[in-house]
């Protein structure tokens, strides 16, 4: 099989009349699915608002085109928020861009190396570790907003530890506007999905919430508070490379491109159990790769596919990449017609939808189910990777991880053999 084989192109050459229309009508739904997530993470990244959707735009039509799956949807994820937010804060937009660039050649090479299929060798201690400690993380990095805490002096905390030691300190500032918000938006997060799951949650959410802001003129800080919202087109950006951006940058690159890649091709592995087809792992590498560079050249952020809204994606009757192709069109309209709207959305509610996005994404579930039936070595594993996400980063935690899971292995191999020979 050939190493970058499009899925586009193969089911094009079956397409029909119906499955446009089932493409089409999964595309407009999963595109207003996107839309209050993609600003929320764009927020949650330390960017405007507007770059969320540019990444969803460009990363996902990328993706769309170029991708190993019939189904994936791209665009930004809940994993990427915080790596992003450091980036940002460290090295600015500048910086961020050089390492997605850089993480999106990482990712073409793996593809064309034909690594795709490594993710077999990524314990399901690991991913769920991970994920839970992302999880984590994005919770911690909402509080400030979702109870209207003020911090003092202008702090500007970056790593998790740091938000919550400041939100601790800083707790009686809260805003009490701002937790009726919060708790508003969080309800309706929780309840609407169980009564009526045709209209998002999340668009929901934000329209009440906005409405009641406005009529009760309530003190609470909204999106238009802290940014200049606009709804222009972007312009390429190329930024500046040079050798000792590229060295310092490389770490930020290489975690990346490990959270890209793993995190698509788990949601490419997810998708093939719902539609029953098997994805094609080095030409997602490789889509992704193109995609991650696409984005931040346009003013986004990095990308990947998106669990969730694939998921939404293949349950609304999306069969080919058309229709990702259609959400990315409809987002493209969006952003040019309501995109100034925006403004007047409330922090708290942007807060909400990302810890909601955060418990979702957490499988506390699964968590407690590894740690109640595992050996106690997978629990260590499990444990220590979580941790280490949260405390450190996910490239620690991963290395970390794979040396605990495989280290005790072929130390429980080297000394039963031994035993054996006594």
């Amino acid at each position: 099989m050939k190493t970058f084989n499009p899925m586009l192109f193969a089911d094009l050459k079956s397409y029909t009349c119906k499955q446009f229309v089932s493409d089409l009508i999964a595309g407009i739904i999963v595109a207003v699915i996107a839309l209050p997530l993609s600003i929320a993470l764009a927020i949650a990244s330390g960017v405007t608002p507007e770059a969320g959707i540019y990444t969803a735009i460009f990363a996902g039509f990328i993706v769309a085109l170029l991708g190993g799956s019939n189904v994936q949807i791209a665009g930004p994820t809940a994993a990427f928020a915080t790596i992003v937010a450091g980036i940002v804060a460290k090295n600015g937009m500048e910086g961020l861009m050089i390492a997605t660039i850089m993480a999106g050649i990482i990712l073409i090479i793996m593809g064309f190396l034909k690594l795709g299929n490594l993710i077999r060798f990524i314990p399901f201690t690991i991913t769920t570790g991970f994920t839970s400690g992302i999880a984590i993380t994005l919770l911690i990095g909402q509080l400030k907003d979702f109870f209207g805490v003020t911090y003092k002096n202008s702090e500007s905390p970056i790593e998790t530890m740091e938000k919550a030691i400041a939100f601790i300190k800083n707790i009686s500032t809260v805003n009490f506007s701002a937790i009726l918000i919060g708790a508003v938006s969080l309800l309706i997060l929780i309840v609407w999905p169980k009564i009526f799951d045709k209209i998002p949650a999340s668009l929901l959410a934000v329209i009440i919430s906005s409405v009641l802001v406005m009529i009760f003129d309530m003190k609470v800080n909204t999106i238009g508070t802290l940014f200049s919202v606009s709804g222009k087109l972007p312009t390429v950006q190329i930024p500046e490379f040079s050798f000792s951006a590229i060295i310092k940058l490389f770490p930020n690159a290489v975690t990346i491109a490990v959270l890209a890649g793993i995190e698509s091709l788990l949601s490419c592995v997810v998708a093939d159990k719902m539609i029953d087809k098997q994805h094609r792992s080095n030409t997602e590498l490789i889509a992704q790769g193109a995609a991650n560079i696409c984005s931040v050249m346009f003013g986004g952020i990095p990308a990947t596919g998106a669990i969730a809204r694939t998921a939404a994606n293949i349950k609304n009757g999306g069969s080919t990449p058309v229709s990702a192709m259609v959400h990315s069109c409809v987002l493209l309209v969006v952003l040019v017609v309501l995109m100034p709207y925006a403004s007047l959305i409330p922090m708290p509610t942007i807060a909400a939808i990302l810890i909601s996005v955060a418990c979702n994404m957490c499988g506390w579930r699964t968590f407690v189910s590894t740690i109640k039936n595992s050996p106690k070595n997978d629990i260590l594993v499990l444990i220590a990777t979580c941790i280490l996400t949260v405390v450190f980063d996910l490239v620690v935690a991963i290395a970390v991880g794979l040396i605990l899971h495989y280290g005790i292995i072929y130390a429980l191999k080297f000394f039963n053999k031994k035993s054996c020979n006594n």
